[in-house]
């Protein structure tokens, strides 16, 4: 691409959940080459050599957006709508529009548009003011053809504010980024498919592997895991051989997993109990799971037993060498569980998923005499 070309493109940032950043950078980075520039407070900011179709791939970003503007300096009084309406009419929107109908071609019939804002911690101000200044700095700057849309616009431009950092953009993706088009059927406490994209690339797949999730639900940890080995060859030029396995002890549960899953050819799933898997001793290489987190139980006291239970039967089907990568709000109840078996603690990630605090684990079982 020429160079002229290059200095024209604008950064694009992602919204990530927050303790996630690095990890979604991490991917924005191997995937598509991007240069990181920042990230935090759920948001990464990167600059690709060009901008394609292809940043719609990214698997563990809830959404991703043309960079318009963005400050970590907010004063949170009443100023600060004037600035925010100064900086969005300083931005080129028409070199944006021009890339957005590039990656997101443009719909049949009459183009529509619609503003979204965001805003979290205490300000001298509402976030219905705040996305007025936004409004005011539009003015002029789209065709007057189009009509304003609450829902499913062709152009969407959002201000999301956090604390004293904001960022102003024009979103690239919808909705199947976050909730993939695979989801046929949902649960209450089904993992979000982002985070699950997460937890599959620490557990580090390798070609050959049978991947267990013993806690399936509806298989959104499955679903990405597939995913994640789909297109991947090995030496010899052939796709990696992979084996995914999963249960659930409540069969509503595991019909759900059945019509996600279908379409990917997994269909070893069964019914049981993971305190007590029907599975040969180290018979798996990978284990990825979502154990509940407590409001799913009878008590809060359940939840240090079912640990300990389930975790002992993973480590007796987990090969010696293998990993587990487990996600849970009770970081000590887990860990208690794990210093039982043994295991070795590789990383740690602590996240916020829908305003509640997360810990994922991840986990490697000591090979034999080490």
């Amino acid at each position: 691409m020429p160079a002229d070309r290059r200095t024209e493109l604008p950064s694009c940032y992602a919204m990530v959940h927050e303790g996630l950043e690095d990890l979604a950078g991490a991917e924005i980075a191997q995937t598509l080459g991007g240069k990181i520039k920042r990230a935090g407070n759920g948001i990464v900011v990167f600059r690709l050599d060009d901008i394609d179709r292809s940043i719609l791939q990214l698997r563990t970003t809830e959404d991703v957006f043309l960079y318009a503007w963005g400050t970590d300096e907010l004063s949170y009084r009443a100023k600060d709508l004037e600035s925010i309406e100064r900086w969005t009419d300083r931005v080129r929107w028409d070199s944006l529009l021009k890339i957005h109908h590039a990656v997101t071609p443009k719909p049949k019939g009459k183009t529509t548009y619609h503003f979204v804002t965001q805003m979290s911690g205490v300000h001298g101000y509402r976030r219905v003011d705040a996305k007025k200044a936004m409004m005011r700095g539009l003015i002029g700057k789209l065709p007057g053809s189009w009509r304003y849309a609450e829902e499913n616009a062709s152009v969407e431009i959002w201000l999301t504010i956090n604390g004293a950092m904001a960022v102003c953009g024009m979103r690239l993706s919808d909705k199947t980024m976050r909730h993939r088009s695979y989801k046929h059927e949902h649960l209450p406490a089904s993992i979000r498919p982002t985070i699950a994209a997460v937890m599959v690339r620490l557990a580090e797949l390798k070609p050959d592997q049978t991947v267990l999730d013993p806690m399936c639900g509806a298989g959104t940890l499955l679903a990405e895991a597939h995913l994640s080995t789909r297109g991947k060859k090995t030496t010899a030029g052939t796709d990696w051989p992979m084996r995914f396995l999963g249960g659930d002890l409540d069969p509503s549960h595991l019909r759900a997993a059945q019509a996600n899953l279908r379409r990917f050819g997994i269909t070893d799933l069964r019914t049981w109990d993971a305190r007590e898997l029907p599975l040969e001793d180290a018979s798996m290489d990978r284990i990825v799971c979502n154990p509940p987190f407590g409001k799913q139980l009878e008590t809060p006291e359940a939840i240090g037993p079912l640990y300990k239970q389930s975790v002992r039967e993973m480590d007796r089907v987990l090969h010696p060498g293998g990993k587990a990568v487990l996600i849970v709000a009770d970081a000590a109840a887990l860990r208690s569980a794990i210093e039982r078996v043994g295991w070795k603690e590789q990383r740690h990630v602590q996240l916020r998923m829908l305003g509640q605090r997360a810990f994922i684990g991840v986990y490697r079982k000591p090979s034999a005499g080490a």
